[in-house]
Protein backbone atom coordinates (compact mmCIF):
# COMPACT_ATOMS: atom_id res chain seq x y z
CA UNK A 1 0.00 0.00 0.00
CA UNK A 2 1.14 3.30 -0.70
CA UNK A 3 1.79 6.14 1.46
CA UNK A 4 -0.57 8.48 -0.05
CA UNK A 5 -3.68 5.27 0.33
CA UNK A 6 -2.40 5.28 3.93
CA UNK A 7 -3.25 8.71 4.33
CA UNK A 8 -6.66 8.47 2.57
CA UNK A 9 -6.91 5.58 5.41
CA UNK A 10 -5.88 7.28 8.30
CA UNK A 11 -7.84 10.64 7.76
CA UNK A 12 -8.82 11.00 11.25
CA UNK A 13 -5.03 10.75 12.37
CA UNK A 14 -3.78 12.35 9.44
CA UNK A 15 -6.34 15.86 10.56
CA UNK A 16 -5.49 15.71 14.41
CA UNK A 17 -1.54 15.33 13.04
CA UNK A 18 -2.47 18.81 11.01
CA UNK A 19 -4.62 20.57 14.07
CA UNK A 20 -1.44 19.50 15.95
CA UNK A 21 1.40 20.97 13.81
CA UNK A 22 -0.80 24.09 13.17
CA UNK A 23 -0.97 24.58 17.23
CA UNK A 24 2.43 23.91 17.66
CA UNK A 25 3.60 26.31 14.77
CA UNK A 26 1.10 28.68 16.29
CA UNK A 27 2.93 28.38 19.55
CA UNK A 28 6.15 28.99 18.64
CA UNK A 29 6.25 31.87 16.18
CA UNK A 30 3.16 33.20 17.08
CA UNK A 31 4.85 35.15 20.11
CA UNK A 32 7.82 35.73 17.46
CA UNK A 33 5.02 37.75 14.97
CA UNK A 34 3.21 39.26 17.92
CA UNK A 35 6.44 40.59 19.26
CA UNK A 36 6.97 42.45 15.30
CA UNK A 37 3.51 43.87 16.30
CA UNK A 38 4.64 45.56 19.96
CA UNK A 39 2.65 42.50 21.70
CA UNK A 40 4.50 40.81 24.15
CA UNK A 41 3.30 38.81 27.50
CA UNK A 42 5.03 40.74 30.13
CA UNK A 43 5.09 43.99 29.63
CA UNK A 44 2.68 45.76 32.64
CA UNK A 45 -0.08 48.76 31.91
CA UNK A 46 -2.37 49.25 34.76
CA UNK A 47 -4.21 51.90 32.82
CA UNK A 48 -5.54 49.60 30.25
CA UNK A 49 -6.28 46.72 33.02
CA UNK A 50 -8.50 43.65 31.97
CA UNK A 51 -10.20 44.36 28.44
CA UNK A 52 -12.04 42.15 26.44
CA UNK A 53 -11.42 40.46 23.13
CA UNK A 54 -10.40 43.20 20.14
CA UNK A 55 -8.60 43.66 16.76
CA UNK A 56 -5.63 44.60 18.99
CA UNK A 57 -6.27 41.95 21.62
CA UNK A 58 -8.29 39.21 20.37
CA UNK A 59 -7.84 37.20 23.26
CA UNK A 60 -8.06 40.79 25.78
CA UNK A 61 -5.90 41.33 28.38
CA UNK A 62 -5.65 40.22 32.03
CA UNK A 63 -5.65 43.06 35.37
CA UNK A 64 -2.30 43.84 34.65
CA UNK A 65 -3.05 44.76 31.04
CA UNK A 66 -0.85 41.62 29.96
CA UNK A 67 -1.65 40.66 26.50
CA UNK A 68 -3.19 37.03 26.74
CA UNK A 69 -2.94 35.38 23.51
CA UNK A 70 0.81 35.55 23.83
CA UNK A 71 0.37 34.68 27.28
CA UNK A 72 -1.50 31.56 25.99
CA UNK A 73 0.63 31.04 23.24
CA UNK A 74 4.22 30.98 25.41
CA UNK A 75 2.02 28.43 27.96
CA UNK A 76 1.34 26.59 25.07
CA UNK A 77 5.20 25.84 23.98
CA UNK A 78 5.90 24.35 27.26
CA UNK A 79 3.02 22.24 27.54
CA UNK A 80 3.69 20.15 23.66
CA UNK A 81 7.55 20.52 25.33
CA UNK A 82 6.66 18.45 28.37
CA UNK A 83 4.29 16.26 26.59
CA UNK A 84 7.01 15.21 23.68
CA UNK A 85 9.53 15.30 26.56
CA UNK A 86 8.03 13.08 28.66
CA UNK A 87 6.51 10.92 26.53
CA UNK A 88 9.74 10.26 24.81
CA UNK A 89 11.40 9.72 28.00
CA UNK A 90 8.96 7.51 29.54
CA UNK A 91 9.09 5.67 25.76
CA UNK A 92 12.79 5.01 26.63
CA UNK A 93 12.54 3.68 29.99
CA UNK A 94 8.68 1.93 29.98
CA UNK A 95 9.38 -0.03 26.95
CA UNK A 96 12.72 -1.11 27.66
CA UNK A 97 12.06 -1.75 31.10
CA UNK A 98 8.70 -4.02 30.00
CA UNK A 99 10.17 -5.41 27.35
CA UNK A 100 13.24 -6.79 29.36
CA UNK A 101 11.37 -8.13 32.10
CA UNK A 102 8.80 -10.23 30.20
CA UNK A 103 11.43 -11.52 28.01
CA UNK A 104 14.03 -12.50 30.55
CA UNK A 105 10.70 -14.19 32.41
CA UNK A 106 11.27 -16.16 36.22
CA UNK A 107 12.94 -14.04 39.04
CA UNK A 108 13.96 -11.07 37.16
CA UNK A 109 10.57 -10.47 35.90
CA UNK A 110 9.18 -10.79 39.26
CA UNK A 111 11.79 -8.48 40.39
CA UNK A 112 11.46 -5.95 38.18
CA UNK A 113 7.44 -5.73 38.25
CA UNK A 114 7.37 -5.20 41.75
CA UNK A 115 9.69 -2.38 41.52
CA UNK A 116 7.05 -1.03 39.26
CA UNK A 117 4.51 -1.90 41.75
CA UNK A 118 6.41 -0.42 44.60
CA UNK A 119 6.80 2.90 42.53
CA UNK A 120 3.06 3.20 42.24
CA UNK A 121 2.55 4.49 45.70
CA UNK A 122 4.41 7.30 45.19
CA UNK A 123 2.23 10.58 44.41
CA UNK A 124 3.55 11.76 41.00
CA UNK A 125 3.06 15.13 41.50
CA UNK A 126 4.42 15.18 45.64
CA UNK A 127 7.44 13.46 44.50
CA UNK A 128 8.00 15.54 42.14
CA UNK A 129 7.56 18.84 44.53
CA UNK A 130 9.47 17.26 47.44
CA UNK A 131 12.46 16.63 44.40
CA UNK A 132 12.43 19.80 43.46
CA UNK A 133 12.42 21.51 46.92
CA UNK A 134 15.05 19.28 48.61
CA UNK A 135 17.36 20.09 44.93
CA UNK A 136 16.55 23.94 44.98
CA UNK A 137 15.56 24.07 41.51
CA UNK A 138 13.08 25.92 39.12
CA UNK A 139 14.54 24.14 35.79
CA UNK A 140 12.51 22.97 33.23
CA UNK A 141 14.71 20.49 31.99
CA UNK A 142 14.84 19.14 35.98
CA UNK A 143 10.96 19.22 35.68
CA UNK A 144 10.58 17.37 32.44
CA UNK A 145 12.92 14.80 33.42
CA UNK A 146 10.99 14.00 36.71
CA UNK A 147 7.83 13.65 35.09
CA UNK A 148 9.07 11.59 32.08
CA UNK A 149 10.95 8.98 34.96
CA UNK A 150 7.83 8.90 36.83
CA UNK A 151 5.45 8.21 33.91
CA UNK A 152 6.95 4.88 32.91
CA UNK A 153 5.15 2.44 34.86
CA UNK A 154 2.27 1.90 32.63
CA UNK A 155 3.60 2.10 29.57
CA UNK A 156 6.17 -0.79 31.27
CA UNK A 157 3.04 -2.85 32.32
CA UNK A 158 1.72 -2.70 28.38
CA UNK A 159 4.91 -3.73 26.92
CA UNK A 160 5.37 -6.93 29.28
CA UNK A 161 2.16 -7.39 28.67
CA UNK A 162 2.36 -7.68 24.81
CA UNK A 163 6.26 -9.34 24.90
CA UNK A 164 4.23 -11.92 27.01
CA UNK A 165 1.66 -12.89 24.77
CA UNK A 166 4.43 -12.73 21.73
CA UNK A 167 7.49 -14.71 22.81
CA UNK A 168 6.07 -18.15 22.27
CA UNK A 169 4.70 -17.49 18.87
CA UNK A 170 6.14 -19.00 15.81
CA UNK A 171 8.12 -16.52 14.25
CA UNK A 172 9.86 -16.14 17.83
CA UNK A 173 10.74 -20.11 17.70
CA UNK A 174 12.08 -19.39 14.52
CA UNK A 175 14.16 -17.18 15.50
CA UNK A 176 15.65 -18.99 18.26
CA UNK A 177 16.11 -21.66 16.22
CA UNK A 178 18.44 -20.02 13.93
CA UNK A 179 20.73 -18.64 16.40
CA UNK A 180 19.79 -14.91 17.06
CA UNK A 181 20.73 -13.43 20.08
CA UNK A 182 18.14 -12.53 22.65
CA UNK A 183 18.53 -8.57 22.01
CA UNK A 184 17.88 -9.31 18.13
CA UNK A 185 14.87 -11.53 18.89
CA UNK A 186 13.00 -8.50 21.16
CA UNK A 187 14.49 -5.61 19.17
CA UNK A 188 13.81 -6.70 15.88
CA UNK A 189 10.72 -9.16 16.24
CA UNK A 190 9.11 -8.75 19.86
CA UNK A 191 8.94 -4.49 19.69
CA UNK A 192 7.82 -3.90 16.52
CA UNK A 193 5.11 -6.24 16.75
CA UNK A 194 4.24 -4.98 20.29
CA UNK A 195 4.25 -0.96 18.70
CA UNK A 196 0.53 -0.94 18.15
CA UNK A 197 -0.66 -0.30 21.88
CA UNK A 198 2.84 1.20 23.21
CA UNK A 199 1.70 3.55 19.90
CA UNK A 200 -2.04 4.65 21.32
CA UNK A 201 -1.07 4.55 24.78
CA UNK A 202 1.79 7.23 23.93
CA UNK A 203 -1.22 9.44 21.79
CA UNK A 204 -3.54 9.55 24.70
CA UNK A 205 -0.91 10.25 26.79
CA UNK A 206 0.37 12.97 25.34
CA UNK A 207 -3.42 14.21 24.41
CA UNK A 208 -3.46 14.50 28.24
Amino acid sequence: MSWWRRLRKNRMAVACAVVFAVIAIGCYLGPLLAGALGLDATTIDTHLGAVPPSWGHPFGTDTLGRDLLVRVMIGGRIAILIAVVTTAIALAIGVTWGATAAYAGGHVDNVMMRIVDALYGFPTIVFIIVVMAVFQTRSLVALFALIGAISWLTMARIVRGQVLSLRHREFVEAARALGARPSRILFRHLLPNAAGPVIVYSRCRRSC
